[in-house]
């Protein structure tokens, strides 16, 4: 395609129609193989993002087939009104013909334009090389890197770790999970929402944590089609939250994925975290799941000590990189 890319695709806007959020979902799960992203996961994702954070999405087609992916968005989770994650995927059979590169100026042109961004930031596998180097050409910089762990649950032994929920228990903490926790009452979701933004806080990432008000926590967690209250275990000081680790439901049915593993900072170090691990692999190996992932910053050695003792294998790296804009935006 070359340079007339502008001329042979047209990028045109995401219209939340289902054909667009099938054809969003095909492109992502093309372009990042390990994906398995799904149209009601993508919707509820969009429909719980707050009022204050923007998103902007882009469908590139070519002949009326989507090729490509574009966006820019705020993240909640470390809300800076001038600070943006930008995401493009191109389809494979689409790849090494310039639309990446015309996704991105088209895109950071707009957003330029429209929110004077101070800083974008963008991921890739630490093996897709090409999205290293296109990233790196354009002056971003590598930021953090995410291992993905997984757990082979038909191989995994708890035997040896058996012990590590009583030993807690002796301690007089209770293990129980989400749906026996909210049979406690009507405070039981503001107790937990307290809770999981008091242990948020602590979890690496490189802006500083921004806590989600209460209704929008509550719709993003409990109108999520992978929520699992089941496989969701908190470990309990009488009527006080300690620790938790959550497991969510993955589109592939054998597969369970782990939200957070954390605790309390009044409760560290007596042995909270690795028992509520060990209490989730024994009951998703005795449901007769398949297998377990988990995301873990390469800076959060506790948690990764933890996982690589328990048998969880690492896969390739994700990195964050991110580039300062605000010369180019005083250019402009």
């Amino acid at each position: 395609m070359g340079n007339n890319v502008a001329e042979l695709v047209r990028m045109r806007p995401f219209t939340g129609s289902d054909a667009d959020y099938a054809a969003l979902v095909e492109i992502a799960n093309a372009a990042f193989p390990d994906n398995s992203d799904t149209v009601e996961e993508a919707r509820h994702w969009d429909h719980a993002r707050p009022a204050h954070c923007v998103n902007e999405r882009w469908l590139v087609e070519r002949d009326r087939q989507v090729v490509a992916v574009a966006e820019y968005f705020h993240v909640p989770w470390m809300f800076h009104p001038r600070k943006f994650f930008i995401n493009l995927a191109v389809h494979p059979n689409w790849q090494g013909r310039g639309i990446g590169r015309y996704c991105y100026d088209t895109l950071m042109a707009a957003l330029i334009e429209r929110h004077q961004p101070l800083q974008v930031r963008a991921n890739c596998r630490e093996d897709q090389t090409h999205s290293q180097r296109f990233l790196t050409r354009r002056g971003f910089r590598e930021e953090m890197r995410t291992w993905e762990s997984r757990l082979d649950l038909q191989t995994f032994d708890p035997t040896p770790f058996a012990d590590a929920p009583m030993r807690v228990v002796a301690q007089g903490f209770t293990i129980c999970n989400l749906s026996e926790w909210l049979a406690r009452g009507d405070s039981a979701r503001r107790l937990l929402y307290e809770a999981i933004m008091e242990m948020r806080v602590d979890v690496p990432q490189p802006e500083p944590f921004t806590p989600a008000d209460f209704a929008t926590w509550e719709q993003s967690v409990f109108n999520n089609p992978k929520l699992y209250p089941e496989g969701y275990f908190l470990a309990l000081n009488g009527n006080e939250i300690a620790a938790v680790s959550q497991l969510w439901k993955h589109a592939e049915a054998d597969v369970l994925m782990t939200g957070i593993t954390a605790t309390r900072r009044n409760y560290r170090r007596r042995g909270l975290a690795l028992a509520l691990k060990v209490h989730s692999l024994i009951f998703a190996k005795a449901a007769g799941y398949r297998e377990v992932r988990t995301y873990n910053a390469t800076t959060n050695r506790p948690m990764l000590s933890i996982n690589e003792a328990l048998g969880f294998v690492k896969q390739p790296a994700w990195i964050e990189f991110v580039k300062d804009v605000v010369d180019l935006v005083m250019v402009i």
